[in-house]
């Protein structure tokens, strides 16, 4: 059709969102949820909960692996402090958006306009002189095979919705 550009399906993609312990208390979720709104990112899935140990290490189960015990046991303590909230998000290359969105790993390293680079600035020398994980907000799923993963791990099938946004209506 004319004048149409269709979104492929191989570019839809869906992605796990946490937003960790530190953007809940700091009452961030909704600007942070914004974010991704504005980017045309749908919320097909949400809920808020506590980890457990057994189910953190199935969320981080090869971080240790990647980067130290050290660095996962402060991880672990740092995300079965308080409530977060999981959420999975629809959209054109969804996993690539979200990263960008985010902002790198550490706080002081993202660049303004980020999630990390606007709300949090710690740095990885402070959490490594501290013993304590980088307070960095949010945890987005790597790339599609975690992302997999992580939606399978976090929601049931009965807990994602399909449905059509504004955006995916419009044609422009």
């Amino acid at each position: 059709m004319a004048g149409r550009y269709p979104v492929s399906m191989d570019l839809r993609e869906r992605t796990l969102v946490i937003l960790k312990p530190d953007a809940v208390v700091r009452g961030l979720a909704g600007r942070i949820l914004q974010r991704f709104e504005d980017a045309s990112l749908k919320i097909v899935g949400m809920k808020m909960r506590t980890l457990d140990p057994d189910f953190t290490r199935k969320h981080y189960f090869d971080l240790e692996e990647r980067t130290s015990k050290a660095v996962y046991e402060a991880t672990a303590a740092f995300m079965q402090r308080g409530p977060v909230i999981a959420l999975v998000l629809e959209g054109e290359d969804a996993v690539a958006t979200v990263r960008k969105l985010v902002g790198v790993t550490y706080p002081n390293e993202a660049q303004p306009g980020s999630i990390r680079g606007d709300f949090a600035h710690q740095s990885k020398a402070a959490a490594a002189a501290t013993g304590k994980a980088v307070a960095n907000l949010v945890h987005a799923s790597g790339n599609r095979d975690e992302a997999k993963y992580e939606v399978s791990l976090w929601f049931d099938e009965s807990e994602l919705f399909d449905y059509r946004s504004i955006a995916e209506t419009l044609s422009w």
